[in-house]
C-alpha cells in the first residue's frame, strides 16, 4: 500500500535572517519556529511519518520537548551542505519504497494550513509524476541588468511562485537528485529529468521565513489563527 511521509530539511542556519541561532530554531508564538512547521505536518492524518532532517552536529533539536508529536516524528543527523543534498541523504536514511510519496516541506514554512496539505495530496495521489503548491505571481517582474538598472518587464501571465510541501515518488525523487544536486528545490531536478510537475494553487500565507520583519508577520498570522 502507498503511503504518504513528509521530509523537512532542516540542517541549514538561515544566513539571511542573522543572529546566531539558527533560522529554524527562531522563536515563534512561544515554540521554536521548526516546532510549528512539524506539528502541522504531523497534524495532517494522510501523512504516516514525518522526517526532519537534521545536522550531524545540530545540539538544539533535543532541547525541546518534542514528545507530543509521538512515534510520527523521526528526527534524521544526515544533513548535508545544501538542501538537496539533505532531502537526498534523508530519503537515503528513511528507507521507504520507491513508491511512496514524499512531501519535501521548508522548515521556514510555518503557516502550512492543513487545508492546503489536503488539496495537495488530494489533487496529486493519482499524479504520474507529482507536483507542488505554488501561487501566481501577482507583481509586475522587472528584469535588472548588471548595474541594476531596468532591463525590461517580463510579462507573469503565467509565471508562479513556488512553495513547499513539493510532493513526489521517493523513488523518483531520489533519482533525480542523484542527477542534479545542484538544484534549489525538488522540482527543478524532477524538471531536469523532462517531466513537468503539476502546480497546485497555494495561499500567500504560507510563505517562507526568511527576513526578521517575516518573522512578525509569521507570529500575527499564527495567532489569529488561535484566535
Amino acid at each position: 500500500m502507498t503511503e504518504f511521509h513528509a521530509l523537512v530539511p532542516a540542517a541549514g542556519f538561515g544566513a539571511r535572517m542573522g543572529g546566531e541561532l539558527p533560522k529554524q530554531y527562531l522563536p515563534l508564538v512561544g515554540k521554536p519556529m521548526l516546532w510549528h512547521t512539524l506539528s502541522a505536518l504531523c497534524a495532517c492524518p494522510e501523512i504516516a511519518t514525518v522526517f526532519v532532517v537534521l545536522s550531524p552536529g545540530d545540539v538544539q533539536f533535543h532541547s525541546y520537548d518534542w514528545s507530543a508529536f509521538g512515534d510520527k516524528l523521526q528526527p534524521l543527523y544526515c544533513g548535508g551542505e545544501t538542501r538537496a543534498e539533505s532531502v537526498a541523504n534523508g530519503l537515503l536514511a528513511s528507507e521507504l519504497e520507491p513508491d511512496d510519496w514524499v512531501l519535501v516541506h521548508d522548515a521556514a514554512r510555518p503557516c502550512i494550513t492543513q487545508a492546503q496539505l489536503a488539496k495537495l495530496i488530494d489533487e496529486l495521489r493519482d499524479d504520474p509524476v507529482g507536483g507542488i503548491l505554488a501561487v501566481p505571481v501577482a507583481d509586475t517582474i522587472k528584469r535588472a541588468d548588471a548595474t541594476q538598472r531596468i532591463e525590461c518587464t517580463e510579462p507573469r501571465e503565467r509565471l508562479w511562485q513556488a512553495q513547499t510541501p513539493q510532493m513526489f515518488r521517493a523513488g523518483l525523487l531520489a533519482r533525480a537528485l542523484c542527477s542534479n544536486s545542484g538544484v534549489t528545490d525538488e522540482a527543478g531536478a524532477i524538471e531536469a529529468l523532462g517531466l513537468q510537475p503539476k502546480l497546485v494553487a497555494g495561499d500567500s500565507g504560507n510563505f517562507k521565513v526568511t527576513y526578521p520583519q517575516d518573522v512578525q508577520l509569521a507570529e500575527l498570522l499564527l495567532q489569529k489563527r488561535r484566535a
